[in-house]
């Protein structure tokens, strides 16, 4: 496993005898909520707001009350804004790539990052599926491989920090996407795929299910 900077991506660099499976990218308003928490920022505001109103109001009125809720959910309004720009900028600017022998990241809004990682430093995979259809697809790795936790957010299991976890984040039709996967895992190492993977439907929120194993 390695991180490259280069030029061009897949498909134009792959090698003879290797074939790309799938490639995607992270869906915008999904990653917005999921990968960058917006959902949870604007329930924090939300209340505060409600924090900052009922104080108001019981120490200066309601007129004072409503121009503290107002800033306050305007500080909200814009930090949600600037958090989409980010998120559309991500997704923009990311791309998965899953072939017959590895999975490779492009990652990096203003410097961008190549991982390259083979079949054969992950150890299994797994699918979280959101209700919207979408989902986030994380691999362990294993043999000593590690990739800073850092260096990886947000394409990375959620606070998974002394074992990062790589992922695809927040894609469409993550279920499928995890099939092609799993079978491209099971036949990289030369057996069957596992009856059992996944088990959980793509909609099911928060749990994990296995996928494969190298």
């Amino acid at each position: 496993m390695k991180a490259i900077n280069l030029e061009k991506m897949l498909p134009a660099d792959i090698p003879p005898g290797e074939k790309i499976l799938w490639f995607g990218r992270p869906e915008p308003v999904s990653f917005w909520r999921h990968a960058y928490r917006a959902d949870w920022i604007a329930g924090y505001f939300v209340l505060l707001a409600a924090w900052n109103c009922t104080s108001a109001a019981i120490d200066s009125g309601p007129l004072a009350a409503t121009i503290v809720t107002l800033k306050t959910l305007g500080l909200g309004a814009a930090a949600l804004t600037l958090m989409a720009i980010l998120a559309w900028l991500g997704a923009r600017t990311t791309l998965y790539v899953i072939t017959s022998r590895r999975l490779v990241m492009k990652v990096g809004i203003a410097l961008q990052i190549f991982y390259n990682v083979p079949f054969t430093q992950i150890g299994s995979a797994a699918l979280r599926g959101y209700s919207d259809g979408t989902g986030d697809i994380p691999v362990a790795l294993i043999g000593g491989q590690r990739i800073a936790y850092l260096s990886l957010w947000p394409h990375a299991k959620p606070f998974r920090f002394t074992k990062p976890e790589p992922a695809l984040r927040c894609v469409a039709n993550a279920r499928e996407i995890a099939e092609i996967l799993a079978q491209a895992l099971s036949a990289a190492a030369g057996e069957p795929l596992n009856a059992a993977a996944p088990a959980k439907p793509a909609h099911t929120d928060p749990a994990y299910a296995a996928t494969a194993t190298a």
